[in-house]
């Protein structure tokens, strides 16, 4: 579980539900009303946004993690990456403004994680060398 990219559920949950239901991506899933007067309504596919920052979240702390296990996982996330931008660029039914998010926090992780790594490590060596 310590090399598994969390971001995956996030991707899992909107291709199954662009595939499987994709009228539920684009209506009003829950109405909130605001102090303002005005009305929130929030879509299935800004609830797995939600989900997926969240899950980045996750996944920049797994990152300060040192280990081998950490190599890997990085590895995985850049490779579900490509994957993400494979699909957006490819399937109809995942080119939208939603699947671009999600694949842009993909690749956040990527960049975020490697340079966590980075800087995780120049600080072990700056603290082992002294």
């Amino acid at each position: 579980m310590n090399v598994f990219p969390m971001l995956l559920i996030a991707v899992g949950v909107y291709n199954a539900l662009a595939f499987l239901f994709p009228e539920s991506l684009a209506g009003a899933l829950v109405s909130v009303p605001l102090l303002s007067g005005r009305v929130l309504s929030v879509t299935t596919g800004e609830l797995v946004i939600c989900l997926a920052v969240l899950l980045l979240f996750v996944e920049i702390v797994k990152a300060t993690r040192t280990g081998g296990a950490t190599a890997i996982d990085h590895a995985l996330s850049l490779v579900l990456f490509v994957v993400c931008l494979i699909e957006f660029l490819a399937v109809p039914a995942l080119g939208t403004g939603t699947f671009m998010i999600i694949t842009l926090l993909t690749l956040l992780d990527v960049i975020a994680g490697f340079t966590v790594s980075l800087s995780t490590a120049r600080r072990d060596l700056m603290v082992g060398s002294a």
